[in-house]
């Protein structure tokens, strides 16, 4: 959580660039990533040299740590603490001139480094993100907004990696309108409750196949902070907020940094701003890569990733369109033949994930009954062939203003074949369900915590208990169909056509209505009326 202090000076700095001129909020966030990219740059070679400066008291030789701006004058002027001070115009001409165009360098890999450097260097940390700024330009024409941005990113407080992954998050956040491909942002509070309902552990590697900001990725990261934290771990600000390190990932760190986290998309705009939210989420070699993740070219580009690979997928792949076959994974077709990109997705993330991996995956509720053959085909292919473990069936007001369009998240693992399906019928997730979206208080205006807490109930009885049809504790805490949560047997959803909308199973109890008789009806009537006309008689008295 940031402190009110930081939103009000990134509310501020919003402002200066919308009076600026600069109204389209991605540019924005661009610009704003691109200065704070500057920043980290110098603070990863302030933390090398500190390293090298050390080792070299202690009497320890060994070459030099792999600079990353050359110990040149010209050099050294690229480092923010050297230019930041520069006046308006000069700062403008610099940075146009001479920083955003060495982005583009920092991405090419040298025979000798490979690109990357070693002893926590900036090329090895920050390596990745240079390959997406290859095309940074400086778009702040305005000289004054340019040095308020300057100034608020200098002041921001970096150095602590949740904190710099929240000040993003509230960037993000003000990312209000649909990308042309249908993606758009996620709540963040959808996906941690996703985050939840999977709860991926450190050892993991995990996958958003169209990654948008890594939003799902990077929140994983704060989810595994959270829980990954001892109480030395654990501090609070001065608004009380709660910060956690996550002290007890040491062993997995590098596991994290290297390995664990994977985003594919092919809008190089996403791949920027997704590379910066994963960075200053502590994360520094995040594998954010450019792929559409239906195309036949992941095969030859990604041949690991693309099948049998992650233990976790989060995804909100776009609804949005169709794909020309031709170009399309031929794999995934002989999954489910079909243009539509929802149904692509969601056989191309079976594809990918290892024999036991899981996901949760948002699709829209036409998935659920559609009567094509491509939809049944999918369907079947989840229950027969797989562990469609859970549906939870969102209201259609969750990604307002973006869309209105009715959702559901599928909790499914690969492998097996399923004996049940959990439901869960949520109808509030704390928030209006209008374009204002506006926080909700009261007893019923949340439902997420309910269905976390009985899903891993439900997940505890499967566990510890037989799986086998019938079982009598799991029927007799959601057997009852007219309850948000409930079970459906296998066979009956077959029987079905595999349907799996929520209103095929659920059962609404109509409650007995008691009404008057008619006499004693048109009597209260006959009442009211010589009541109105004497109030008539009265007015017209009056007149």
């Amino acid at each position: 959580m940031l402190t009110g202090q930081i939103r009000n000076d990134i509310d501020k700095l919003w402002e200066k660039f919308w009076t600026g001129g600069i109204t389209n909020p991605l540019t924005v966030i661009e610009q704003i990533s691109y200065l704070m990219f500057a920043r980290m740059l110098d603070m990863q070679e302030d933390m090398a040299e500190r390293k090298a400066n050390a080792r070299h008291k202690q009497g320890k030789k060994g070459k030099d740590f792999d600079r990353l701006f050359p110990n040149t004058p010209e050099g050294q002027l690229l480092r923010w603490k050297n230019f930041k001070n520069l006046s308006g115009k000069e700062l403008h001409k610099h940075l146009k001139q001479n920083v955003f165009p060495y982005f583009a360098k920092l991405g090419k890999k040298s025979d000798e480094q490979d690109g990357l450097g070693s002893d926590g260097s900036a090329i090895e940390a920050l390596g990745h993100i240079g390959e997406y700024m290859q095309d940074a330009d400086l778009e702040i024409k305005n000289e004054s907004v340019l040095v308020s941005a300057v100034e608020m990113v200098d002041e921001l407080p970096l150095t602590q990696s949740d904190v710099k992954g929240d000040i993003y998050e509230y960037l993000l956040s003000k990312l209000t309108t649909a990308g042309i491909n249908g993606q758009f942002r996620t709540p963040r509070h959808i996906i941690d409750a996703m985050i939840e309902l999977v709860d991926p552990q450190p050892s993991e590697t995990i996958c958003d196949p169209a990654c948008g900001t890594a939003g799902f990725l990077a929140r994983t990261m704060e989810y595994l902070n959270r829980v990954h934290s001892s109480k030395a771990g654990i501090f609070e600000d001065e608004d009380g907020n709660k910060h956690y390190t996550g002290d007890l990932l040491e062993p997995y760190r590098d596991h994290i940094n290297k390995n664990m986290f994977w985003g594919f998309d092919f809008d190089t705009t996403m791949l920027r701003v997704s590379s910066m939210n994963m960075a200053l989420h502590g994360v520094n070699g995040a594998n954010i890569l450019y792929q559409d993740s239906l195309s036949k070219s992941i095969k030859e580009n990604f041949p690991e990733q693309e099948e049998n690979f992650f233990d976790v997928i989060l995804a909100n792949p776009p609804f949005k369109g169709s794909l020309d076959e031709t170009n399309t994974n031929p794999d995934v077709l002989g999954l489910v033949k079909t243009k539509k990109t929802e149904l692509l997705f969601v056989a191309h993330i079976l594809r990918a994930l290892k024999l036991g991996g899981r996901a949760a995956v948002i699709v829209p509720d036409g998935v659920l009954f559609g009567s094509s053959n491509a939809h049944q085909q999918l369907r079947a292919e989840l229950i027969e062939n797989n562990q469609l473990e859970g549906i939870v069936s969102l209201p259609s007001g969750v990604f307002k203003p973006y869309a209105g369009v009715s959702t559901a998240i599928l909790l499914f693992t690969k492998g097996g074949t399923t004996e049940r399906v959990w439901f869960y019928d949520l109808q509030a997730d704390g928030f209006s369900l209008d374009d204002k979206r506006t926080p909700l208080k009261g007893d019923n205006s949340n439902d997420l915590p309910d269905a976390i807490a009985k899903w891993k109930q439900y997940q505890k009885l499967s566990l510890s208990h037989s799986r086998a049809r019938g079982n009598p504790k799991i029927n007799k805490a959601f057997g009852d169909k007219t309850q948000k949560a409930f079970v459906v047997d296998a066979e009956a959803i077959k029987a079905n056509k595999y349907d799996l909308s929520i209103n095929r199973y659920k059962e609404v109890v109509y409650e007995e209505e008691q009404y008057e008789s008619p006499k004693k009806i048109l009597k209260k009537l006959k009442k009211l009326e010589l009541e109105i006309l004497a109030d008539l008689d009265e007015l017209e008295g009056m007149l």
